[in-house]
């Protein structure tokens, strides 16, 4: 328990912070680009056909994972700016505005790659069901948090407070969205993967196997990603503190 104490406080610690994430960017890259040619290469080519919907079910190995990490990267969001808002720490703040542009484009990818499929399973590339419009809202939400703090970016404290307050609210969109197919009536198929039961859409180990492996690709590059943004904030928020010209004297060998 002293660890993971001790663990939290060093993360909310911005030089601390800068030196452990550095240790993991390289490897969360290459796992992140390893397994998306892996489950890209399985699911596009050799996981086995759909039976209801032939080969068009295959964009899902994109749609599902960028979808859940839409949501995922958006829980994410609201906790730190939860942490952001009540105790004011610079990492979490970081780590929220760091996660917007990231989270931003996955929705994006989620609704275009959603467009794609409805065109041939429903007949439309949009159609106004809740899921579709909750996570419209999704991406709005994404763009008021970055919205927001870019209005008063001269003054990133505040930024990130007036920020953290529009990502809270946002969170009471979550539950509306993984549970829109089951409160109103949708032309939106179930879950992909429910522990409980009732998927739809996945018939099989072989299908199943390259959706997770995406699964597992899009949340090591969102890793990598957040964490070199969050760096970059840091850099830019603190860069009047000697540990950030420390450790720009390190990465350029001493030649600032």
């Amino acid at each position: 328990m002293n660890r993971i104490v001790k663990f939290y406080h060093e993360m909310g610690s911005p030089p601390s912070f800068y030196r452990i994430t550095s240790y993991w960017l390289k490897p969360l890259l290459l796992f992140a680009i390893v397994l998306t040619i892996y489950g890209l290469v399985e699911g596009l080519f050799f996981a086995p056909e759909d039976y209801q919907q032939g080969d068009s079910y295959r964009i899902i190995f994109v749609h599902v994972p960028a979808a859940w990490m839409s949501l995922f990267i958006y829980a994410v969001v609201g906790i730190s700016g939860i942490i952001t808002y009540v105790w004011r720490m610079k990492v979490a703040e970081a780590v929220m505005m760091a996660s917007v542009p990231i989270g931003a484009m996955f929705t994006i990818v989620t609704l275009l790659s959603g467009m794609l499929w409805g065109k041939p399973m429903w007949g439309t590339y949009w159609d106004w069901d809740a899921r579709m419009t909750s996570e419209l809202i999704l991406l709005f939400l994404y763009i008021g948090v970055a919205g927001i703090y870019s209005a008063y970016e001269e003054d990133p404290r505040k930024a990130a407070r007036l920020a953290a307050l529009v990502a809270i609210i946002g969170l009471v969109n979550l539950p509306i969205i993984r549970y829109s197919v089951n409160w109103w009536t949708s032309i939106h198929q179930g879950a992909s993967i429910s522990l409980l039961g009732g998927s739809t859409g996945i018939q099989g180990w072989g299908m199943l196997r390259p959706l997770l492996v995406m699964a597992f690709a899009t949340k090591f590059y969102y890793l990598y990603a957040m964490l070199t943004r969050a760096q970059t904030y840091l850099f830019k928020t603190e860069r009047k503190k000697k540990w950030v010209k420390q450790a720009l004297t390190d990465q350029t060998g001493g030649n600032t």
